[in-house]
């Protein structure tokens, strides 16, 4: 059996690692992108709050499109290849009452599959929308996403 080293991952970052790691985090509007190298055998996640950075102040992985360009340029770091990877995306659950202008969620839904789709990386999983959050537990090492949707109380 794996014995398994745990991280938690808080929004606007991101983690990969070649050893077996089981990340755990919370999403609500946020989206989380688990990446997972099938050749490898290695897995990242990142964890975005907003879609895509303006240009204003830092490039951060608080916004999507830095999150995911980081990911995915981590994993290559560690030899990934582009056409080993398949993505899980969760989360983007519509937390608060708002107008249309301004649903987060939907729009981090929307930023992950048009990059995940530029790069040509296939989606084989998702749990995304509503108006309820996800806890996920990603395993690093087979790219197995445990979820659970939460009550609105427990956020």
């Amino acid at each position: 059996m794996t014995q398994y080293l745990q991280h938690f991952l808080y929004p606007s970052s991101l983690f990969v690692s070649k050893e077996p790691y089981l990340v755990k985090t919370i999403l609500g509007s946020c989206v989380a992108i688990c990446l997972w190298d099938s050749r490898l055998r290695i897995g990242g996640i990142n964890h975005y709050m907003l879609p895509t950075w303006n240009g204003n102040d830092l490039a951060s992985p608080k916004y999507g499109n830095v999150a995911t360009d980081k990911l995915i340029d981590r994993l290559v770091f560690h030899g990934s290849r582009i056409q080993d990877l398949q993505a899980k995306i969760f989360g983007g659950g519509e937390m608060m009452e708002s107008n249309t202008k301004t649903l987060i969620g939907e729009r981090n839904i929307r930023l992950a599959r048009i990059i995940l789709e530029e790069r040509g990386i296939p989606i084989v999983a998702s749990s995304t929308g509503g108006k309820r959050g996800r806890k996920i537990i990603f395993f690093t090492d087979t790219g197995e996403v445990r979820h659970k949707l939460l009550e609105k109380k427990t956020l």
